[in-house]
């Protein structure tokens, strides 16, 4: 993975001192499960090694094993830095899939299960001197259906709409050093109406005497506003009024300081930590100031309204699987969702890196975040899915790219939902979870089909662009489909005047090297690059044409696998005149 040194991986939260611990670690497969009661986290058993954060079953891993292995096992040597000698240590996990049990000199710092969110261990007290023994061990039951696994398959060879799994590391391992008390957690709301941006902090660590936090921001290279307030407890929630320190008073009410994909304009923020008069902690952060909001029938960005022209991205990658090669890769496939003139993307069945989230936040790109579903309901799948689902929601609250909340996605997990009250609970429990974190995004409560409450009505439908026109005349039309022989709303609940978009369509299959001719799938196919434009034109066409629809998108960002839907191929190559397909989705 390239630049491993250089990208924070928690781009709104970031510390200036770190070590990265990304790279090569020694590896085992434990198939017996005996690797606890032989006690591997004292003395490992090197079988091979791996290179971090890709997992195993990828070939940029150096193993690429596509077998189940359910228990894995992770080693590494790290030394203290001996400038951080006196403080405290913090271990950091982006995402580990799915159970991890992290040791450090022989001793369990902490556990975690949830292969999509973040977890950290304070480590000072089982350090030493010297070289420092970390072991990571790893529970991936393979063909666990109530675990969220979203698009990883549990058969060993892909098919069909699903790929290769993913276990153990996946996102980058990090330490840094903190001092006893320090900023533990941010949250940014903007308030566009009063031209406000809310401050949320937590401190870690007692609240003394002249415990103080200093904020500036500033914009555009210049600083706007710099507070200093006196922390009396360890949460703190301020507003900061950032509209009327632009001077260009013609300006406060344009694109000049809002974000959106046109002009994603972003304040920079620093949070400093000073106790008696010394700096203890240091934050540098970021918000933009947007709206999102859905007013009779319409989603409006910035009080205005908007139409999402989005396409399909899975965030899968040649050799990498759920990890990305690069950072660049990431910021790669914005740039090229962009230039075929798409303004947002849904990140399907994947919580995505927070990397990709800063791109999307400083190039200007709406995105729909959405929860890596379970294949099958059982109570276990409930509380394994709302858990994570909570600390993802936490985790990528102030992210201003993301504009709507997905919990659960095509009645994945909720196979009964059209006519069971239990999993029609578990899909409204979902959606007041959500807004109950989140009062300031619409949440859709099972997108696709089969809705409860949902604030925007998506539906999938993958109809020709002659049924197209049919079937979105009118709003009733539309709410009636039965796509996939599937209702747009569940038993008992119906449309309630929500924005009506369609959020899968298309899946046009052309494969450019002509490789996966047999074995490829797609909705409908094509022959060449030429057809795939017409196709793509007249179904968007149908679309943009109807007076219903709200916004679109297309399946899919990049074929993945067995799947040759894409637009660009898997290794991001262009299946056809990107500028066309740009100039077609520019007629809306």
């Amino acid at each position: 993975m390239a630049n491993l040194e250089k990208e924070y991986p928690r781009p709104q939260f970031q510390r200036e001192e770190w070590l990265n611990l990304n790279g090569t670690w020694n590896f085992a497969f434990d198939d017996e499960n005996k690797g606890v009661k032989e006690k591997w986290y004292l003395s490992f058993p090197t079988q091979t090694t791996i290179k971090v954060p890709f997992a195993y079953q990828a070939e940029k891993s150096g193993i690429g094993d596509g077998a189940f292995h359910d228990i894995v096992w992770y080693h590494r040597s790290f030394s203290i830095p001996n400038a951080w000698k006196g403080k405290e240590i913090l271990l950091n996990f982006g995402a580990v899939d799915y159970r991890a049990w992290v040791y450090v000199n022989g001793e369990k710092v902490t556990y975690h299960q949830g292969g999509n969110t973040p977890f950290f261990a304070n480590i000072s007290h089982f350090l030493k001197d010297g070289d420092n023994e970390l072991v990571v061990r790893v529970e991936d039951p393979s063909e666990d259906v109530t675990i969220p696994r979203g698009k990883q398959y549990w058969h060993e060879k892909s098919a069909s709409i699903f790929y290769t799994r993913t276990t153990g590391i996946w996102q980058t391992v990090w330490l840094e050093p903190v001092h006893e008390q320090r900023i533990e957690s941010i949250r940014w709301t903007p308030q566009l109406d009063r031209g406000d941006i809310d401050l949320e902090l937590e401190v870690d660590g007692a609240v003394t005497d002249n415990l103080q936090l200093r904020v500036t921001i500033t914009f555009d290279g210049k600083e706007i506003l710099s507070d200093t307030t006196t922390l009396y407890e360890t949460y703190l929630k301020r507003s900061f009024n950032v509209r009327n320190r632009f001077t260009d008073r013609s300006n406060i009410h344009g694109p000049g300081w809002y974000w959106t994909p046109e002009h994603p304009n972003l304040f920079d923020v620093e949070l400093t930590l000073i106790s008696n008069g010394e700096i203890i902690d240091h934050i540098t952060s970021y918000f933009g100031m947007r709206k999102v909001s859905v007013e009779n029938g319409k989603f409006l960005l910035n009080n205005k309204m908007y139409y999402q022209k989005l396409v399909l991205d899975q965030g899968y990658f040649p050799g990498g699987l759920l990890t990305a090669p690069s950072d660049d890769a990431l910021k790669q496939d914005i740039e090229l969702a962009k230039e075929m003139g798409f303004n947002g993307a849904r990140k399907h069945q994947k919580v995505e890196d927070p990397r990709f989230l800063y791109w999307a936040d400083k190039l200007g790109f709406l995105v729909w975040g959405e929860m890596a579903n379970c294949s099958e309901y059982s109570e276990n799948a409930v509380e394994r899915i709302t858990g994570e689902w909570v600390e993802a929601v936490k985790r990528d609250y102030s992210h201003p790219s993301i504009v709507t909340w997905v919990p659960l996605n095509e009645s994945w997990g909720i196979s009964r939902v059209a006519h069971e009250k239990q999993q029609q609970d578990h899909s409204l429990s979902m959606y007041y979870l959500t807004k109950s974190l989140d009062t300031t995004r619409p949440v859709l409560s099972n997108e696709g089909w089969e809705h409860t409450i949902s604030d925007i009505c998506g539906i999938h439908n993958y109809l020709s662009a002659e049924e197209m026109k049919k079937t979105y005349t009118s709003v009733e039309s539309a709410v009636t489909t039965t796509p996939a022989n599937r209702t747009i709303y569940a038993e008992g609940f119906g449309y309630r005047g929500e924005p009506i978009m369609i959020t899968e369509y298309g899946g046009i299959a052309f494969d450019k090297d002509q490789e996966n001719v047999e074995d490829g799938w797609g909705y409908s196919a094509v022959n060449s690059g030429k057809d795939l434009i017409e196709e793509y034109k007249e179904q968007t066409e149908a679309l943009q044409q109807s007076e219903v629809i709200q916004g679109f998108c297309y399946t899919q960002l990049t074929d993945v696998e067995q799947e040759i839907n894409g637009l660009l191929t898997y290794d991001r190559k262009p299946k056809c005149d990107l500028s066309a397909i740009r100039e077609i989705n520019s007629q809306k």
